[in-house]
């Protein structure tokens, strides 16, 4: 049977704190700048993609917990967590809403893989979907390897590497930052970082987060109108090495390296299918240039968004 979680409510203050934690100044969460944006039609400032996305990871993760599923990691070396979401609506603060958990799948005979469908809603309408699937390999960019790009420290923050091809971001791990942006994603910091218990583990999707700064230093950098051409989420997919996650302290660096913009067609996602929509290939790179995640994400304009589809 589902997992039906208890119904859920993000106010301001917590969407300040994710963005605040992740640097994400995109002025669709900003409350004093949400209503600048041209053909705005959400009526306020909106949750954070990377937001919802952690708050799903928690919940999966504590229902592994509760169904004595988290061994089965170990045992057959699922060393990747592989996020697959597609956004259909967005979350307002002080709009209701629930997450829907499936019933783990178990393909280790077939594929080494479990898996857990997962959808939120606010009422009947579907805000996300998608599935969070346990794999022995990343699900995304599997060929990817940067062993020979050499010392990222040495490259100037925001500059471009590997001859142009990709873009630089650089942040570093910070516990406060962490459990800040735990918090504003309606999650308990406990389950990852307790100081007197000597436990620090921080979630896969606090890094991944970072991308959004990333990304928006991108298409700054690139000189892209904020408020004249505004785009969103259409669709993650993510790839997060628990090996190297485990092994994140305070104050260990993340270089994020984005490729893009592509030109893509999908067929599902915030829209229909046939809008164009832009891709970006992102990674986190840490400790001599081990690849801590692989992401490709998303985005279409609002105004092919609106054209072609109902959003409220």
């Amino acid at each position: 049977m589902n997992s039906e979680q208890e119904k859920l409510q993000f106010l301001q203050i917590h969407i300040d704190a994710a963005r605040n934690a992740t640097d994400d100044f995109n002025a669709f969460h900003d409350p004093h700048k949400w209503n600048k944006i041209i053909s705005n039609p959400f009526g306020s400032p909106i949750a954070l993609g990377f937001q919802l996305e952690a708050l799903i990871e928690s919940k999966i993760k504590q229902s592994r917990e509760i169904n004595n599923e988290t061994q089965l990691l170990t045992k057959h070396n699922l060393n990747f967590s592989n996020f697959q979401v597609s956004f259909a609506d967005v979350i307002r603060p002080n709009e209701t809403f629930k997450i829907t958990i499936k019933p783990t799948i178990n393909s280790l005979h077939k594929k080494a893989q479990i898996g857990n469908r997962v959808a939120i809603q606010k009422g009947r309408r579907l805000v996300i979907t998608g599935y969070q699937r346990e794999s022995q390999e990343p699900l995304i960019f599997p060929k990817a390897n940067f062993s020979a790009i050499g010392d990222l420290h040495t490259i100037n923050d925001r500059e471009h590497v590997m001859n142009g091809r990709y873009f630089l971001k650089r942040k570093f791990m910070n516990t406060s930052n962490g459990k800040n942006f735990l918090a504003g994603s309606l999650v308990d910091q406990h389950l990852y970082f307790d100081e007197l218990e000597d436990r620090v583990e921080f979630p896969g999707m606090f890094p991944t987060a970072l991308l959004s700064c990333a990304l928006l230093e991108k298409v700054k950098h690139d000189g892209h109108d904020f408020y004249g051409k505004p785009m969103v989420y259409t669709q993650h997919a993510i790839s997060i090495d628990r090996r190297h996650l485990s092994t994140l302290r305070s104050n260990n660096c993340l270089h994020m390296l984005v490729q893009g913009p592509e030109t893509v067609f999908l067929e599902k996602g915030l829209g229909k299918s046939g809008i164009p929509q832009i891709a970006y290939n992102c990674f986190g790179l840490i400790h001599d240039n081990k690849i801590l995640y692989r992401a490709k994400v998303c985005m279409a304009l609002l105004e092919d968004i609106i054209a072609t589809s109902k959003i409220a």
